[in-house]
């Protein structure tokens, strides 16, 4: 298994992502594409992913030789977030993706051809105690979600689920979301933005959540599990022309990650440790960090929340068809 760094996409989303959708790429014979190949032989593929804790199922299902077994050789290539991810897989340079669901029902109501296959990850569901939280430096004076109304939030992409989240979380302390100030920082870069002053809160994930907490930082909101404890918060998907003319390796990829998300599940040490291999978290904060759920099925009534709330914020211009993205 090969990791290959991508830089960020600057074009806009939907425009390079329409572009990105035409002419049947994405298929076996796209730019970078996959075969199906004669059968017992070996299919390579290139999953774009994020660097955090939620692919460490792909990790260690590559490890374990989960995908090798059946007949898949993974290469991970990193990305900022689904955003760009979404493009690379539409276009052919990936023929897997990982993604959040408000970016994924993006893409779907713009008709950006995608198609979620696996799930990827879902929130604990704990209040304080969740795989994300909306954090504060240390000494910050902002001791709740509500005083976020003209503040610097950081989320990893922007139109995502971060915002979506955040506004959910702004709301229900009873500030008004349409005032918070959102600025775009990868994961990784969030707690030395937060040290720095750079901006008031970020929405941070593990292993970053955990430097945050060791620089004195506090999470003043659990915002995936704000919108709902049993959120989807992302999911693996391919482009519908990839589906369509290579059945067998999206099954092989869906077989494979399950088998994965359920080892993750039941071994959560081996999931601290195989975090070291692709991030630069300390090993000595690795105890403290909060584990997500990896269910084997998205939550859909917890997507069509997440949809609900996209609306209402004026991220997604209409309701998404998830009969057509879902699995």
């Amino acid at each position: 298994m090969r990791r290959l760094p991508i830089a960020s996409i600057a074009a806009a989303f939907l425009v390079t992502a329409t572009a990105c959708g035409g002419s049947g790429s994405g298929g076996s014979e796209g730019p970078g594409g996959a075969g199906e190949g004669a059968s017992g032989s070996t299919v390579r593929v290139k999953v774009g992913i994020i660097p955090i804790v939620d692919v460490a199922p792909l990790y260690l299902g590559e490890k374990k030789g989960f995908y090798a077994s059946r007949g898949l050789d993974l290469t991970m290539v990193t990305a900022q977030g689904g955003a760009a991810i979404v493009p690379a897989v539409v276009g052919g340079q990936f023929q897997f993706g990982f993604s959040n669901m408000t970016t994924l029902m993006l893409a779907q109501v713009n008709r950006v051809p995608v198609k979620a296959v696996a799930n990827g990850i879902a929130s604990a569901g704990e209040q304080g105690a969740d795989f994300a939280g909306l954090a504060v430096p240390k000494g910050s004076p902002v001791k709740s979600a509500k005083e976020l109304a003209g503040k610097k939030v950081a989320i990893n992409t922007l139109k995502n689920i971060g915002d979506t989240s955040v506004r959910e979380s702004v709301r229900k302390a009873g500030g008004d979301p349409a005032e918070v100030d959102f600025v775009e920082l990868p994961f990784d870069q969030m707690p030395a933005a937060l040290a720095g002053g750079r901006v008031d809160a970020a929405l941070v994930v593990e292993p970053a959540l955990a430097t945050v907490k060791s620089q004195g930082g506090t999470v003043i909101a659990s915002s995936y599990a704000d919108v709902s404890p049993d959120l989807t918060v992302a999911m693996y998907f391919t482009s519908t022309a990839y589906a369509r003319r290579n059945p067998e390796t999206v099954r092989k990829f869906q077989e494979a990650t399950a088998e994965s998300l359920e080892y993750a599940n039941s071994h959560p040490d081996e999931v601290r440790q195989i975090l070291t291999t692709y991030t630069r978290i300390p090993e000595t904060l690795l105890r403290n960090m909060n584990l997500p759920r990896w269910p084997a099925q998205p939550d859909r009534a917890s997507i069509e929340r997440l949809a609900r709330l996209g609306e209402q914020d004026g991220t997604l211009s209409s309701a998404p068809d998830l009969d057509t993205l879902l699995p």
